[in-house]
């Protein structure tokens, strides 16, 4: 797949650099002559189609940082990038660079271009059949759905762009939509589209787990219905994963496969990169040492280190690993074994995946669903089994939703720990039933800021709104039907 990547996007990085538009509704490709030529073949589609995976998978750093940076699993280190700092403070600001939600709109006008373009070429190229167009078109709305998900989940609203940006004179002036219209729109999206999605039937492991195949959709659904607390959905979406028999817990001895070599049997969905063919990911220098800038917190020292210090697979040489006292780094995505002492070396450095849905993250899905509805025996079961697999023992928890939901949310905080999970639960558990857990929340969050910070900032975050990021002002000043989240409205 990634050498697909590197082939087509030559191609299509050289009609980007004929336009001249840098606004986030990217001109790709730009009108006239180069666009007439361009939409003639399948190749061509799928030229496009492999940008917007590339372009997503460059996102990856921020990706762990949507996930992580607000949450209580990690402490800036001394090469913090400022903006970075001021999010994790949560002193955070429309003029903070972290804010742009560039990058999505990118993927998503990728996306729109394939889905608008896809059917015309098939009238061109005689060899592009039904199933070729509509597996790719699958392709793009996943993308396209998964872009908008993350977009709700860290702005809450934002414009909702369905066509692509062909002309210089296309309509640029685009409101924001409320939440509730996107999740509906990628849904019925998802739910159209399922079918034409691939079934793992690519001839190399990469192209499965690096393309949206029907578990990708399935494992998306059921975390938008998770989201939405639409519980019995979540479990349908996941039964359908696991009916295939395609996907498995990893054996416990086995587990750092998920990341080194990676694409394992637990994998459900990767962006895919190799330093070989100079596709590095983000997160190798987010997370080792020498750059020193991001470690566990000290919440995760004590989770991993002190209260499961028998733990051998999510534990300390494995998620993170000790130097000394207050020592210690992420070790997902620098390491080549769970032994905390094998590092990746050369361009394997730059080649760990990053993990969109596996299978454990979908059966926690479930377990929650579960006990949210007072199915307690069936979600204990799932939690069970993950924590077998992870070398411990089954745990007692009091049949009520709040300690099934605070048990979960830690299973999840050690087997998903710096996989871009954490603040999104967080945020979930803050909403559930009118948020009523609301001071839970705040309490994580205040927890991991400067103890100068704390009364403020909890004073600050009584507000909801102010749980999502600001529009980027640059955005506010090229967009003029653009309303700032009032929480920011200074």
């Amino acid at each position: 797949m990634m050498k697909k990547i590197t082939k087509y996007l030559m191609v299509v990085v050289m009609i980007i650099s004929q336009s001249a538009c840098s606004d986030w509704l990217e001109l790709i490709p730009p009108g006239g002559l180069i666009r007439e030529e361009f939409w003639k073949t399948k190749s061509d589609v799928e030229a496009v189609l492999m940008a917007s995976y590339s372009t997503f998978s460059t996102m990856d750093r921020n990706l762990f940082l949507y996930g992580e940076l607000r949450g209580d699993m990690l402490a800036r280190s001394s090469n913090q990038p400022w903006g970075e700092q001021q999010i994790m403070e949560n002193n955070i600001y429309p003029d903070n660079g972290f804010t742009n939600w560039n990058n999505f709109y990118k993927v998503i006008n990728y996306c729109n271009e394939v889905i608008v373009n896809a059917p015309k070429v098939q009238e061109i190229d005689k060899t592009f059949t039904d199933y070729q167009m509509q597996s790719l078109v699958a392709e793009a709305y996943f993308l396209r759905s998964l872009a908008y998900f993350y977009l709700v989940r860290i702005y809450k609203e934002a414009p909702l762009v369905l066509q692509p940006t062909e002309t210089d004179d296309a309509e640029l002036y685009i409101k924001k939509e409320t939440e509730e219209n996107i999740l509906n729109q990628i849904v019925s999206d998802l739910e159209k589209n399922r079918a034409f999605a691939p079934s793992e039937s690519f001839k190399t492991i990469a192209e499965n787990k690096g393309r949206a195949s029907k578990a990708s959709f399935d494992a998306l659904l059921a975390d938008i219905a998770l989201w939405r607390f639409d519980y019995n959905n979540v479990i349908k979406y996941v039964d359908q994963i696991t009916i295939t028999k395609k996907f498995v817990l990893l054996p416990g001895g086995r587990w750092f496969e998920l990341f080194y070599p990676g694409n394992s049997l637990e994998g459900i969905f990767e962006f895919q990169f190799d330093g070989n063919l100079n596709q590095r990911n983000g997160t190798f220098g987010l997370t080792n040492r020498n750059s020193n800038q991001y470690k566990p917190s000290q919440k995760a020292i004590e989770m991993f280190g002190f209260k499961y210090a028998s733990e051998l697979v999510r534990g300390e040489e494995s998620s993170i690993k000790k130097y000394g006292e207050d020592d210690f780094i992420i070790w997902k995505y620098v390491g080549q074994a769970p032994d905390g002492q094998s590092f990746r070396s050369g361009n394997e450095q730059y080649s760990c995946n990053w993990i969109v849905y596996r299978y454990a993250d979908v059966l926690l899905m479930k377990a929650e669903a579960l006990s949210q509805l007072g199915r307690y025996a069936e979600a204990m079961n799932i939690i069970t089994e993950i924590r077998d697999r992870a070398g411990l023992g089954p745990i007692a928890i009091a049949n009520s939703p709040v300690a099934y939901e605070d048990a979960i949310l830690e299973e999840r905080a050690l087997e998903l720990a710096y996989e871009g999970k954490r603040w999104f639960d967080l945020l979930r558990m803050g909403r559930r039933n009118n948020f009523a857990r609301k001071d839970k929340l705040i309490e994580i969050i205040v927890s991991n800021v400067p103890s100068t910070q704390k009364r403020i900032l909890a004073t600050k975050l009584t507000n909801p709104l102010g749980w999502y990021l600001p529009i980027y002002e640059n955005e506010i000043e090229r967009n003029k039907e653009l309303v700032q989240n009032p929480y920011y409205d200074f």
